[in-house]
């Protein structure tokens, strides 16, 4: 099946830089965002968000006339969807946007299409998707049966690490999994492109959960570590030395600690896991429920240090989920500014992040939160609490006073 065209459905972290990979190689890619500043945005061949080199893809692609961007879908050979998929209520997935994809481009098909999805997502997404867009078009089918012409549906999950995507894009193994066999194999031929890894197929479902596993296993470990900092912290031991010392063990590999666990991945797909089998998934909603709780713990750090001053200000490094990329989605250090803000009226919050010029919603309209440089927060602070690791903040840190404020390292920058 030749493919000239693709519609990426999604423009954000992980679409826009998939329709640009996409657009570099001579593939005619129309990306489709809800949002109007995203559309203005590539259609001027600029960014809405921060990740290394995806500028220079797409102004490239816009000016070569490979990529191009609008609001809504438009026929194409092939079909990426890549929106979220939070969760909603008890931490059950919520696929309203995946519908809304779908039933948005299901008019533009002709038959012969190849539909991939690639939001992370629960088991059996891939085959609800296709069940919309059938129900918008039931003229089509997944089997061409009853002389209906033939959809190909497959699920390929995203496995990069943001700040490295446009690397990893290309770089990195890739799973696909087909409704059918011969929809896997016609989308490992589009990823085939501009993937340089090796792309393994499966079907659908097996796909899916693949990717959950992938997270599941990296929130396992990241609690393991966390369970240690409590331990540590009731023992008067080091957290940090303890690790370095036992991954001194040639099968010991301990991950670090932090204020909790952050982003669209590890910190959503392992409740899909726990939704599909909550009876079976123990050690994975007990690692959730472990990284879910530690904010607690460091905002309890944080008001114990500020207890005996009258009006503290209080320096909080970082908003993003990790280190040197303006990415805030489910935060940690957010919840926890949001809860000082709260639980300490009488303080001023000031919050250092250099990836971004505004504060979230949550705290922009707080009248104790501010945005600030690094120098000027720390300098007027009475605590200092080190949400995120990132490069700027790393040797700045350490420099400081010790009686200039109190330090809550929450990430064990200051060594």
């Amino acid at each position: 099946m030749e493919i000239n065209t693709v519609g990426v459905i999604g423009l954000g972290y992980i679409g826009l830089p998939t329709a640009a990979i996409l657009a570099s190689k001579d593939v005619k890619v129309i990306g489709v965002d809800v949002s109007p500043r995203t559309v203005e945005a590539v259609n001027r061949g600029d960014v809405p968000f921060v990740e290394p080199d995806l500028a220079t893809y797409v102004a490239g692609a816009v000016q070569q006339g490979t990529l191009r961007a609008t609001g809504t879908p438009e026929p194409a050979d092939a079909f990426i969807v890549a929106v979220p998929t939070p969760f909603q209520g008890d931490h059950e997935p919520d696929l309203s946007y995946i519908e809304a994809a779908a039933k948005a481009l299901a008019p533009q098909l002709r038959g012969g299409e190849l539909l991939i999805l690639e939001s992370t997502s629960p088991p059996g997404a891939t085959q609800k998707m296709a069940e919309w867009v059938l129900e918008v078009r039931p003229d089509l089918s997944l089997d061409g049966s009853e002389d209906r012409p033939q959809i190909h549906v497959a699920h390929c999950p995203e496995r990069v690490l943001p700040g490295r995507v446009m690397i990893e894009l290309v770089t990195n193994d890739r799973i696909v999994g087909g409704l059918t066999p011969e929809a896997a194999q016609i989308a490992k031929d589009l990823y085939a492109v501009f993937c340089q890894g090796e792309i393994l197929l499966t079907d659908a479902v097996t796909a899916e959960m693949a990717k959950l596993v992938e997270n599941s296993f990296r929130d396992v470990n990241i609690a393991f570590a966390n369970e240690l900092s409590l331990i540590s912290d009731k023992l008067g031991i080091d957290v940090w030395e303890l690790i370095r010392l036992a991954n001194h063990h040639p099968r010991v590999n301990i991950l670090q600690p932090g204020p909790g666990v952050g982003g669209h991945c590890i910190a959503v797909d392992p409740w899909f896991i726990v939704d599909a089998d909550p009876e079976q998934a123990r050690l994975i909603r007990t690692a959730r429920e472990v990284n879910d709780s530690k904010p607690q713990w460091v905002i309890d750090q944080v008001v114990a240090a500020a207890e005996g001053i009258e009006s503290p200000t209080i320096a909080a490094l970082g908003l993003a989920f990790k280190a040197d990329i303006d990415d805030l989605r489910e935060s940690p250090a957010r919840r926890i500014v949001a809860d000082l803000a709260d639980r300490l009226p009488h303080a001023e919050i000031v919050v250092v992040e250099p990836h971004i010029e505004t504060l979230p919603p949550e705290l922009a309209n707080r009248r104790n939160v501010g945005l600030s440089g690094l120098a000027d927060a720390t300098a007027a602070a009475d605590v200092i609490v080190v949400l995120v690791d990132h490069t700027e903040f790393k040797g700045r840190v350490t420099s400081l006073d010790p009686e200039h404020a109190v330090l809550v390292d929450t990430r064990g920058i200051v060594r």
